[in-house]
């Protein structure tokens, strides 16, 4: 099965850790690699580099290089502008399905944190076999949930339809996204649904052919930067269309029209989580709400509930009563937010664009 990892985005809700320059998938978030890192490294050992490709922004070449010198250079696929996931989904299928368009590919993001690999391997084995025997479509990728979290998107299970080995597979009834917390809380009780990791597993004919019906335009536009992929002609042909392509999500331009008849659900207890936000990072890596989260030379007194990170060695942090608090402090830069105003974060960051405070974005 080949991989592709998904590796483009700004993570501007993770400032001032993530930048323009850098995002999140590159900065060692949490221990001494980057999730772009963990996440290669989590797929490798079974299905190898040779078959690992990762999607991303062209301005991001060089670490992308920097970071996975195992990759081979032509298994990264540069869209030279941000035009979001239907764009980006369909200009990596247009890459893969030019070779045994039939076969499964799985689609991962590169900002995710895993804490059972294990369990997510063996998820990725059963969808593999799945797509493979023609049972399915596409196979979508769950986690258990472990709370009403309504800041992630829910999957709802149909019938157990079989299992392979001793993993169940379920039929698929919807995708919804960030649903209110009392709808949240409804379906974790009644376990009709599970978190959607985004990840799933499907062949590019399919994923194609959506397009080719749901996305007339995209698809008239995939299709010819398709034909020049390999050619002298493909870096203008991809740069004169690419941006020009509408930005819209994956979901929009694809998944919300799919026959859920073409799909089966997976899901197990991954660990899987999605620090969007600095204190969505907090609770990932300690939920308890008495407990704070630190890196660097912090001191924390009195403090409760908060993510303090300081990185810059030869400077000491202290927090004295903090409560619900987000400080970090990097070498150019110092925020101190309180979690009920994370929103903003990315709001006052958007707005140096163009302004003489734009590097520091």
């Amino acid at each position: 099965m080949r991989i592709v990892i998904f590796a483009g985005g700004s993570g501007r809700r993770l400032w001032p850790i993530s930048r323009q320059s850098s995002p999140k998938q590159f900065e060692p978030i949490v221990g001494e690699v980057s999730t772009l890192q963990l996440a290669a490294r989590r797929v490798a050992p079974v299905y190898g580099y040779k078959n690992i490709y990762v999607a991303t922004n062209a301005r991001y070449r060089g670490l992308i290089h920097q970071q996975l010198p195992e990759l081979p250079v032509s298994n990264i696929i540069f869209e030279p502008a941000r035009r979001d996931l239907g764009p980006a989904v369909g200009l990596a299928m247009a890459h893969l399905g030019r070779s045994n368009e039939h076969d499964p590919v799985a689609i991962l993001w590169s900002d995710n944190f895993i804490e059972n690999e294990a369990a997510f391997i063996e998820l990725m084995g059963v969808a593999e076999a799945l797509v493979s025997e023609g049972k399915a479509n596409i196979l979508f990728i769950g986690e258990t949930p472990r709370f009403p979290n309504e800041n992630l998107g829910w999957i709802g299970l149909g019938e157990t339809l079989g299992e392979v080995g001793n993993v169940p597979y379920y039929g698929f009834e919807s995708l919804t996204y960030r649903p209110a917390l009392d709808y949240c809380r409804q379906i974790f009780e009644q376990g009709t649904h599970v978190w959607n990791t985004g990840f799933f597993v499907t062949t590019p004919a399919y994923i194609r052919e959506l397009y080719k019906i749901h996305s007339h335009q995209m698809w008239d536009q995939l299709r010819i930067i398709e034909e020049n992929i390999g050619k002298d002609t493909y870096e203008a042909i991809l740069a004169e269309i690419y941006p020009s392509m509408s930005a819209v999500t994956f979901d929009d331009a694809i998944l919300t029209h799919l026959d859920p008849s073409d799909a089966l659900v997976l899901h197990s207890d991954m660990g899987w989580s999605d620090p969007g936000t600095l204190y969505a990072l907090k609770e990932t890596l300690n939920p308890a709400q008495n407990e704070n989260v630190t890196k660097g030379l912090v001191i924390d007194a009195g403090t409760s509930d908060s993510l303090i990170y300081n990185y810059e060695s030869d400077k000491l942090v202290v927090a004295v009563g903090l409560e619900g608090m987000i400080v970090v402090n990097t070498d150019d830069a110092i925020l101190v937010v309180h979690k009920d105003q994370i929103p903003l974060v990315k709001k006052v960051i958007n707005e140096l664009q163009g302004t003489e405070l734009e590097p520091y974005s």
